[in-house]
């Protein structure tokens, strides 16, 4: 799908008049301040639940979430038909109508894909992106990303003056960890489990995974025309030999399980 009048490159999308219809995705910081020494604590399962709930809700709530009538949410529909569950966890799918290039998927399920990485990418590769996403959630990489952020990162004081209880942080705090959900750094090696895991969910839900090779493909040529400032195409990219290994990785998997690579049209 693409936006009337509007070419999809990035390096319009980056435009500071993209139009008003789009915002800048929208995270609180908390006060900045070196965190005091705390006692040790831990957090159970279900704490984390809790914490990683109240971060969606709260980026659900200060970010502009296209309505179920809009064309950007009906395409996510109509191409996450299906995919209802990940071993278990129950998936939920929301368009975000901001002028970010971006996506992730977080611990509880919650998949959040930006309108402006839709603009940019044909259905395959759209699935591909998520797939992955959903990859490291399969991998519980987002839920220990998100679990050291809570007992170790700027946050740890917080966490532990209210005693777990997630209700108890501030808006800011909320931002914060929001900011830890969409923003998680994961290893090289994280990444390539990632890709893996993403291409066996994919093909068991009945999609085509060669959007994996596609999507990867797709973002190296929108780094190079941006100049590598996209936040997703850093996460994703950080070690550029990397990124030509995991492409051949999963071309070769593609091209051993014999299936059809499809137009990139």
């Amino acid at each position: 799908m693409k936006k009337s009048g509007v070419k999809i490159l990035l390096s319009l999308i980056m435009l500071a008049g993209v139009g008003e219809a789009q915002a800048q995705f929208n995270l609180k910081k908390a006060v900045g301040g070196a965190a005091k020494a705390v006692q040790a604590f831990t957090l159970t399962d279900k704490q984390m639940a809790e914490y990683v709930k109240e971060s969606v809700d709260w980026m659900d709530k200060n970010n502009p979430v296209l309505p179920e009538d809009d064309p950007y949410t009906q395409r996510l529909r109509r191409l996450t038909e299906g995919i209802t569950d990940a071993d278990g966890i129950p998936l939920n799918f929301k368009v975000y109508n901001v002028i970010d290039v971006n996506a992730f998927a977080c611990p509880d399920g919650s998949v959040r894909v930006f309108s402006s990485l839709m603009d940019l990418m044909n259905d395959d590769e759209l699935l591909g992106v998520i797939g992955h996403e959903i990859g490291h959630v399969l991998k519980h990489h987002s839920k220990n990303a998100f679990k050291t952020e809570l007992l170790t990162g700027a946050l740890k004081d917080a966490v532990a003056s209210t005693g777990g209880k997630a209700a108890a942080l501030t808006e800011s705090q909320l931002g914060t960890l929001g900011q830890s959900l969409i923003n998680a750094k994961y290893s090289q090696k994280q990444e390539k489990e990632a890709d893996d895991c993403g291409y066996d969910f994919l093909k068991s839900k009945g999609k085509n995974p060669w959007g994996i090779v596609m999507s990867f493909e797709k973002l190296q040529t929108l780094e190079g025309e941006s100049g590598g400032n996209q936040s997703y195409i850093s996460k994703m990219f950080s070690s550029h030999p990397e990124t030509k290994a995991r492409i051949e990785a999963m071309t070769k998997r593609c091209e051993k399980d014999g299936i059809p690579r499809p137009s990139a049209e």
